[in-house]
C-alpha cells in the first residue's frame, strides 16, 4: 500500500469526522469508503435523504463540533471473526463486510476509533481532530458502488482540507476560477460543442465554432507532420473482431469496449440452436462466432497498412499518422463535458523503426509534443515514464524486450531536460510510455500527449522487414498522439485560455462594429477585405449602441474589434479595439491591419502578445 503524505493524512482523518457527523444527523446512513483524494477527500455513503447543499451546511457544523470535541483517532487491530463482529455490531453491514473481503488473507485487518465512530480502515489518521485546522464540504454527486452502474448508486460527498485556513482560502478561490473556466459552461456560452441525449450521452457533436478550432489544431499538427515525413492515411471505424483478438484488446479489455456487433441473421440462427447471451458472449470471446467491434484503438488498422507490401530496412521509419476517432464504453458516472467521453477522435501515429532508430525517432516524437505545449503557452509540465509491474500479469510479451523498450524510454526522457517520475505498473499493456502531465494556467494538471514503445504487437502480428543481410527481421513499434485527444485537448484548451482563444485559434477573429446603420454597407466591404485574407470576420449589424456591441464582442470573446465611424469611413481609416480594451492609434489603414493581424496568426501568438 502507497504510504500516505502528511496532507493525504489530514484529509483522510477528516473524510472520518464527516463519517462521524452524517451518523449523528442521519443515524440509519450506510456507509461505503472515504478515501483522501490529490485535491481532498470523499466519502461514499447509502442515506435515504436526499441531500443538498443546504445539508452540507448542516454537516459542517456537525463536523465543527466533532474537531471541538478533540476526539482521539485509535487503531484497534483485529481477527477477521472480530472484524465481522464490529461491523455487524456498528450496524454498518451493507458496504463494510464487502469491503471486508477485499482484504486479502494473511493481511493486518484494523478499525480506527474516534468518539462514537469506528470504522474499517487502514489508516493512518492524525492524533486528535483538532489537528485538522481547515476544512470545506464542496459538493454531493452520484457514484455507483464500486464504480459498477449495475451497483446501487450511492451519494458522493467531496470535501477537501488543508494545515492552514489560508492554504485553504486560497484553493477555493482556484475553485472558482475553475468554476468560471468550465469548458462545460464556456463551451455552451461560446457554441463550441453541443452532447445531445438523443445522440447519445459521452458523444461529442461539434458545432461550426468547435469545429473551427478543431480544424486549426488539425492543419497546425498535420504540417509539422508533413515536415517530419509523416504519411496520412484513413482507416474504418468498425473492424473485424479477430483484429483485435491478435492485438490482445479483446477480449481482455472488454469491459471497456462497446458490445460486439455479430454479422446479420448470426443472433437469429443461435437462438434457433437454443444459445444464450451468456454463450453468444462466451463464443464471442473464444472465436467460435465472429464478429465486429466499434474499434478502441487506431494500432491494429495501422499495422494491417504497413503489413499491406513487403518493406526493406531502406525504407524503414515509416510514420503513419490519422486523425482516427476511437470508442471507448465509459461508465456514465465518469463522463465529463469533452474531457471524459466515448467517442473521441485522437492524433493517431504509429511509427515502425529498426531497433537502432528508437532513440532518434522518440526524440522526434517528444520534441513534437514539446513544439505543441510551446505553442500553446503551457511550458509548465513534467513527464512520467509509465512502467510495467513485474509481479502483474497484464503485461504481454518477452521481459528483455520490456527491458529494452523502458531503457529508451529512460534514456530519451533524460535528454528533454525536464524534471521526470517513473512508475511502476503504468504502462499500457504492450509497452512501457512516456505521458505529458502538463499544468494549466491555474495550476492544474491535465495528461495530455503520449509517447509508447511496443515491441509487442509487432510479434503479435508477425510483422516483419528485410534487412541489409536479406533476412527477415521484426520492426519496432512507437505509437504517440500529441494531443491526446482532439476532444480532451480542446476541453483541456477553453478551460486554459478561459474562452479566450489565440487569433489564429479563435472561431471569430475580427468583429466589425459599425456606430450606425448608414456605416453597414462600409463595414462589409472592410469584412470582404478581410475574408479575402482568411480572416474570420463578421459585422455587427444590430441597431444598437457602440458600447452594447462591444459588450456583445467581449462576451463572446472576439480577440480584435474594428470600431468604423463615419469619421474613419470618410477617411479610409480603422480604429481597433484588442481584447485588453486599447485603441490602436497606430493602424490608420485596413491594409496596415491586415499585415499585422496575418503576422500574429502565422506566429500563432499567444494573447497577452497580441495587439494590446
Amino acid at each position: 500500500m502507497k504510504e500516505m503524505s502528511p496532507l493525504e493524512t489530514l484529509r483522510h482523518s477528516c473524510s472520518h469526522v464527516l463519517a462521524t457527523a452524517i451518523l449523528r444527523l442521519y443515524p440509519d446512513t450506510q456507509l461505503d469508503i472515504g478515501p483522501p483524494t490529490e485535491s481532498g477527500f470523499y466519502y461514499d455513503i447509502d442515506c435515504q435523504k436526499k441531500l443538498d447543499a443546504s445539508d452540507l451546511e448542516a454537516i459542517e457544523k456537525e463536523m465543527k463540533k466533532v474537531i471541538k470535541e478533540n476526539q482521539k483517532f485509535t487503531r484497534i487491530e483485529a481477527t477477521r471473526e472480530e472484524a465481522v463482529a464490529k461491523i455487524e455490531k456498528s450496524g454498518q453491514t451493507r458496504y463494510k463486510l464487502g469491503r471486508l473481503d477485499d482484504i486479502p488473507e494473511g493481511e493486518a485487518v484494523s478499525f480506527y476509533q474516534n468518539g462514537e465512530f469506528i470504522d474499517l480502515c487502514a489508516g493512518p489518521h492524525v492524533n486528535y481532530t483538532k489537528k485538522i485546522k481547515a476544512f470545506k464540504l464542496l459538493s454531493i454527486a452520484g457514484a455507483y458502488h464500486r464504480g459498477d452502474e449495475n451497483n446501487p448508486q450511492l451519494q458522493r460527498i467531496y470535501g477537501t482540507a488543508f494545515p492552514s485556513a489560508q492554504e485553504l482560502e486560497d484553493y477555493l478561490e482556484k475553485l472558482e476560477q475553475a468554476k468560471a473556466r468550465d469548458h462545460r459552461k464556456l463551451g455552451k456560452e461560446l457554441k463550441l460543442f453541443h452532447i445531445d441525449d438523443a445522440v447519445g450521452s459521452g458523444m461529442i457533436l461539434w458545432t461550426p465554432n468547435g469545429s473551427i478550432i478543431r480544424n486549426e489544431l488539425q492543419n497546425f499538427i498535420s504540417e509539422e507532420l508533413r515536415k517530419s515525413g509523416y504519411s496520412q492515411v484513413h482507416t474504418p471505424h468498425i473492424g473485424k473482431l479477430g483484429l483485435y483478438r491478435t492485438s490482445g484488446h479483446f477480449p481482455y479489455y472488454k469491459e471497456s469496449q462497446f458490445p460486439p456487433v455479430v454479422e446479420p441473421g448470426t443472433l437469429e440462427q443461435l437462438a434457433n440452436e437454443g444459445c444464450s447471451c451468456g454463450e453468444l458472449s462466451n463464443q464471442l470471446d473464444e472465436g467460435t462466432v465472429d464478429g465486429y467491434l466499434l474499434k478502441p484503438m487506431n494500432c491494429p488498422m495501422h499495422i494491417k497498412i504497413f503489413d499491406s507490401q513487403p518493406h526493406s530496412y531502406r525504407d524503414l521509419p515509416i510514420r503513419l499518422a490519422e486523425f482516427g476517432t476511437v470508442y471507448r464504453w465509459e461508465q456514465s458516472g465518469e463522463l465529463n463535458g469533452m474531457t471524459r467521453v466515448r467517442g473521441f477522435t485522437q492524433d493517431d501515429a504509429h511509427l515502425f523503426c529498426t531497433e537502432e532508430q528508437i532513440a532518434e525517432e522518440i526524440a522526434g516524437c517528444l520534441n513534437l509534443v514539446k513544439l505543441v505545449f510551446k505553442t500553446l503557452g503551457m511550458n509548465d509540465y513534467r513527464v512520467r515514464i509509465g512502467l510495467r509491474d513485474a509481479d502483474s500479469n497484464k503485461y504481454v510479451g518477452d521481459a528483455k524486450q520490456w527491458d529494452h523498450a523502458e531503457d529508451a524510454l529512460r534514456k530519451a526522457a533524460k535528454n528533454l531536460g525536464v524534471e521526470f517520475t517513473e512508475e511502476q505498473g503504468e504502462a499500457a499493456f504492450y509497452g512501457p510510455k512516456i505521458d505529458f502531465v502538463v499544468k494549466d494556467v491555474i495550476e492544474r494538471e491535465w495528461q495530455l500527449g503520449t509517447v509508447q514503445v511496443d515491441y509487442n504487437l509487432p510479434e503479435r502480428f508477425e510483422l516483419s522487414y528485410i534487412g541489409a543481410d536479406n533476412e527477415k527481421h521484426r520492426p519496432v513499434m512507437i505509437h504517440r498522439a500529441p494531443f491526446g485527444s482532439m476532444e480532451r485537448f480542446c476541453g483541456v484548451l477553453i478551460e486554459h485560455f478561459a474562452g479566450n482563444f489565440p487569433t489564429w485559434l479563435a472561431p471569430e477573429q475580427v468583429r466589425i462594429l459599425p456606430m450606425n446603420d448608414e456605416l453597414v454597407d462600409a463595414a462589409k466591404a472592410i469584412e470582404s477585405q478581410l475574408s479575402s485574407a482568411k480572416i474570420r470576420c463578421t459585422v455587427d449589424e444590430v441597431a444598437d449602441k457602440l458600447g452594447a456591441k462591444i459588450r456583445k464582442a467581449e462576451i463572446a470573446k472576439v480577440p480584435h474589434m474594428i470600431i468604423l465611424g463615419k469619421k474613419e469611413a470618410e477617411e479610409g481609416k480603422i480604429s481597433v479595439r484588442s481584447r485588453a480594451n486599447k485603441v490602436l492609434e497606430n493602424i490608420t489603414s485596413t491594409e496596415d491591419f491586415i499585415t499585422s493581424l496575418l503576422e500574429i496568426i502565422d506566429t500563432k501568438t499567444l494573447p497577452d502578445n497580441q495587439l494590446s
